[in-house]
């Protein structure tokens, strides 16, 4: 991607889009722009011919203009669910195949490569196709060659799978501008765990078990000694030091706990230190050395021991594990 493009975007939504897909690449930049202290991106909603536009969840959008060939972005988005067709061919697409002739980058989030491929604008590239729009978009479309990858980019077409990968879009654009570094904490701000690369493949959800609420609403002195606990993350506080500075007894700690968390606090103590631990394995490139001494670890021995029996994997496997998501040359966030 060329860093002197893609600072000004245009999103072209056609009734029945996907809102996540929107807003999962505006949030991004938004944040990025209030990290840097400046605004680096800026972007519009556009709609055929500036009337509102209401999502596939039936939220209404009021654009900012109508789609002409003088939009003055450098990137159109289409944003669509796949069987909308345009209120006018004619006009809408010759409008974005004039865009195209003019140096315009094209892309297409989800079911937004339908009215791409449908304006010819498709016709000699690559593109990225949902796993649950496959088959109608290899029967419509025999000739263009679909791919299952989350992201696309083939020469001036930008192409993503769905939200998710819109994020990881996003994220490349922001890495592209401002640098790794405000990329990364984009993805932080977010939860975001990874930034996705090309040549990494859809993956069809399957159901996950419930996670157990039987730590919310914690008593006052089990949340003011995890507070003690995450501010002493890389300089260990003991138990008793904790107890004196919350004028209770260690023993009054100790029942505290196991009764909240159904562990003493020592080990609760621990789960937060290998928590903090595993964000520096998946989020830096820190090395172990240096992750144990962030988490108040003298060397990296005990932490590898305390690691595997929390997470099931050493570091390393587990580093090794999220980096299979990737490809070999990106730059990820994290990073290995």
């Amino acid at each position: 991607m060329n860093k002197s493009e893609n600072n000004n975007i245009a999103f072209l939504i056609f009734p029945e889009f996907p809102m996540a897909c929107l807003t999962s690449m505006i949030e991004p930049l938004r944040a990025a722009n209030e990290i840097a202290g400046r605004a680096q991106f800026a972007w519009k909603l556009v709609s055929e011919d500036g009337g509102r536009v209401v999502s596939s969840a039936g939220v209404a959008f009021d654009p900012d203009c109508a789609l002409s060939p003088d939009i003055g972005s450098d990137v159109v988005f289409l944003l669509s669910g796949p069987s909308v067709q345009p209120l006018s061919q004619a006009q809408t697409f010759g409008c974005l195949r004039h865009l195209e002739r003019h140096g315009t980058i094209l892309g297409g989030i989800s079911g937004g490569v339908f009215p791409l491929s449908r304006a010819g604008l498709m016709e000699g590239y690559s593109c990225s196709v949902h796993w649950c729009y496959e088959a109608a978009f290899r029967a419509e479309f025999p000739q263009i060659h679909a791919m299952d990858d989350v992201i696309v980019t083939d020469r001036r077409r930008y192409t993503v799978s769905g939200a998710a990968a819109g994020f990881d879009l996003a994220l490349r654009l922001i890495e592209d501008q401002l640098g790794e570094g405000i990329a990364h904490e984009v993805a932080c701000w977010f939860q975001h765990p990874m930034m996705r690369g090309e040549g990494v493949r859809q993956r069809v959800p399957v159901p996950a078990p419930r996670q157990s609420k039987a730590n919310d609403g914690l008593p006052d002195l089990v949340v003011r000694a995890s507070s003690l606990f995450a501010q002493h993350l890389d300089d260990p506080i003991s138990i008793a030091q904790v107890a004196d500075t919350l004028g209770v007894s260690p023993r009054q700690v100790e029942r505290a706990f196991k009764k909240a968390t159904g562990q003493n606090p020592t080990h609760y103590y621990r789960s937060l230190r290998m928590k903090a631990a595993r964000q520096l394995v998946l989020y830096s490139k820190d090395s172990m050395s240096q992750i144990a001494a962030a988490v108040g670890y003298v060397s990296a021995t005990p932490l590898l021991t305390h690691y595997k029996a929390a997470f099931g994997v050493s570091p390393s496997q587990d580093r090794a594990n999220i980096n299979a998501f990737r490809v070999q040359g990106n730059v990820p966030v994290p990073s290995t």
